[in-house]
């Protein structure tokens, strides 16, 4: 080849289709071990934290030393934020009661004022806390439930939503759920935080661009379908018929397999607890986990004998369906309450990188057609 025929892409590394195994930032939030099967939150294996601590105790843990003034009383700070966000449900006029409710959240938090502060960062959290339940409630023609400050996010978020109490079951597994996926390295949505972040415009805006790439079926999008796949099954006892059926017209089984890890997603199991002490509170229907046990169970042996040399294994979508579907939360909200849960990590990971990173900026290798030389 003669040094003139010799193109920029020619000099370029070959491209990393998905950006696999390309580290772009250095971070001391999370660490995903996906050999292992192992998640670490700033020091913290997730099982001393998942069942443990609170989703308030994880949110003042990841914003640790990215706010000077993060008080000590964090949860009052939210429960502060949550009323204030709580007037924004004014704006929920007849288009955005139309909308589906990730995109309806998308609309009225995009209203927040945008900065860098401290401020901004709790009224981000306390977003979809407050406007979940309170879009869920416009869409049945019930008025909305103001927030009480003195109650934590999760017992809060519930009560919104059902016009009651929780019991502490229900308040705790709701925690345990916020904790278990308060932060997971630099996936879709936290990197496209992380680049928007590095642009300087603000953690509003980050938060919605991580809120856009949450959405989608391949990210925040899946655990719905979950409920799908187990309402197509119906019975225990036609588990292992209707999965394969699926297999063999190429279809995917919800709930299982992940991009990251090779064995089993820890907060699979995690959540699965979260489950089982629904079910030991009475609140979760005997016959819906008997049938998503059997699906599980068919799943796995299926897929272990259909895909011999892949690693799919239960994943976090599937306990997340059914410990959101027992705590009534509608299956078009699942997005919504994912967002609830990973906010923190999103702005600690925003915040993360405007104190260490630069402009994120990466290479594209151009395969167009080339102009043609002057003759």
């Amino acid at each position: 080849m003669s040094s003139a025929s010799v193109t920029i892409a020619d000099r370029m590394p070959e491209a990393a289709s998905g950006l696999d195994d390309v580290v772009v930032a250095e971070t001391v939030l999370s660490e995903v071990d996906g050999a292992a099967g192992r998640l670490v939150i700033r020091g913290r294996p997730l099982d001393a934290l998942a069942g443990r601590a609170s989703a308030e105790a994880v949110a003042a843990l990841l914003l640790d030393g990215f706010f000077p003034d993060l008080p000590d009383d964090l949860p009052a700070a939210l429960g502060a934020a949550r009323a204030e966000v709580f007037a924004e449900l004014a704006a929920a006029d007849a288009g955005i009661r139309r909308l589906p409710p990730v995109e309806a959240l998308r609309a009225l938090s995009a209203r927040l004022a945008d900065g860098d502060d401290l401020a901004t960062a709790l009224r981000l959290i306390a977003a979809p806390a407050v406007l979940t339940p309170g879009l869920v409630r416009l869409a049945r023609g019930l008025e909305p439930v103001a927030p009480d400050p003195a109650l934590g996010q999760a017992a809060d978020v519930l009560r919104m939503l059902h016009g009651t109490m929780p019991d502490a079951a229900q308040a705790a597994a709701l925690d345990r759920y916020l904790v278990t996926v308060a932060d997971h390295g630099l996936n879709a949505s936290t990197f496209a935080a992380r680049v928007v972040a590095s642009t300087r415009a603000g953690l509003t805006s980050a938060w919605l661009a991580a809120l856009g790439a949450l959405k989608g079926p391949l990210h925040g999008g899946a655990p719905g379908p979950v409920l799908d796949m187990l309402d197509a099954v119906g019975m225990p006892e036609r588990a292992e018929a209707w999965l394969s059926g699926a297999l063999d017209r190429g279809e995917r089984l919800m709930g299982f397999g992940h991009r990251i890890y090779r064995v089993r997603d820890p907060r699979a199991d995690a959540l699965k607890a979260g489950v089982a002490a629904l079910a030991a509170a009475g609140r979760v229907d005997a016959g819906r986990l008997r049938l998503a046990e059997a699906v599980e169970a068919a799943a796995l042996a299926l897929l272990a004998r259909r895909k011999p040399g892949r690693p799919l294994e239960t994943n976090v979508e599937f306990y997340t369906a059914l410990l959101l579907e027992a705590l009534g939360f509608p299956r078009e909200t699942f997005t919504c309450v994912f967002a609830l849960g990973r906010g923190p990590g999103w702005l600690a990971h925003a915040r993360e990188q405007v104190a260490t990173g630069r402009l994120l900026r990466p290479q594209s290798r151009y395969v167009g057609p080339r102009p043609r030389e002057a003759a």
